[in-house]
């Protein structure tokens, strides 16, 4: 059932890849523009979004005082995980209680695939968040997704000859932003989906070593998967200016990719938004093509 024409929908972190592309999809979905709320740290840099017709609200996660004002007269919230690693969980909250105070009537949260069975250190904040929603007593809806192809720096690839992992010959189902926004669009834009948690993949299982091949069949150029120990991939990201403590998660990512964490075989996604999720082969076009 389609959203009524009176539903006000936000979006935080609306100038963020995803977030923006959910404002899009949101548009493309027949939602006024009117009804949009970008949420933003700084609202110079939502110009784009302002002339499209999209209220812009200045909203800081750390900020509480904020996130009560640019909530008010909203009903459904995308709350987009936060990028910055200090205290997420913190951040989390204070939208959370200041979507409860402004009377929301749904949250949908970001969160990561396979996130209840997930012992990777980047499914430990969405667990924690995850049981903040569950006690807040606001409606919402968990979208757990898994890896985006965007993650992978692949003109990079091209250019060094070379994909680095830790990841063994392990599968997982990734899908470019574009998809994972379209289905957020899909939650905030329908209705029937409070209490529901769902599990966002490709439909398709690659290997780092399939995404190398892929790679260096469209570029011509030889391109190999390079499999590292996760200690050894932490260091060799390290050395390429990643700060440690990142470069660490990074390479415990590829230690859940080894226990199966970002695999799926889960259709949540492709049902959500009525096509197949994007091909790899698609992907790997749009990405070196970018």
């Amino acid at each position: 059932m389609t959203t009524p024409a009176s539903t006000t929908i936000a979006v935080t972190g609306a100038t963020g890849h995803l977030g923006h592309l959910t404002l899009q999809a949101l548009l493309k979905r027949g939602v006024p523009a009117g009804k949009l709320v970008a949420l933003v740290r700084d609202p110079a840099k939502a110009a784009d979004l302002a002339a499209q017709g999209i209220q812009v609200r200045q909203a800081d996660y750390k900020q509480p005082e904020t996130l009560r004002a640019a909530l008010q007269g909203v009903n459904r919230l995308l709350l987009v995980s936060s990028n910055d690693f200090d205290d997420r969980v913190g951040q989390h909250r204070h939208v959370i209680d200041a979507a409860r105070d402004a009377g929301v009537d749904l949250i949908a949260y970001t969160s990561i695939l396979n996130a209840d069975r997930s012992g990777m250190i980047l499914a430990g904040d969405h667990q924690a968040t995850e049981a903040l929603l569950r006690e807040s007593g606001v409606p919402f809806t968990l979208l757990r997704n898994g890896w985006y192809t965007e993650n992978y720096d692949l003109k990079g690839a091209v250019k060094n000859g070379a994909i680095l992992g830790a990841a063994g010959t392990h599968a997982l189902n990734p899908a470019p932003r574009q998809d994972y926004a379209e289905a957020a669009a899909a939650v905030l834009s329908t209705d029937g989906h409070a209490g529901q948690t769902y599990e966002l993949a490709g439909d398709e299982g690659v290997t780092l070593a399939d995404l190398a091949a892929e790679v260096a069949r469209q570029s011509g150029q030889p391109v190999a998967y390079h499999d590292l120990s996760a200690d050894e991939y932490a260091r060799t990201l390290a050395g390429f200016g990643v700060p440690e403590g990142f470069a660490h998660v990074l390479a415990d990512s590829d230690t859940g990719i080894t226990r199966g964490e970002l695999a799926s075989g889960s259709r949540d996604m492709s049902r959500l938004i009525g096509r197949p999720t994007t091909p790899i082969t698609q992907a790997v076009t749009d990405a070196l093509n970018a």
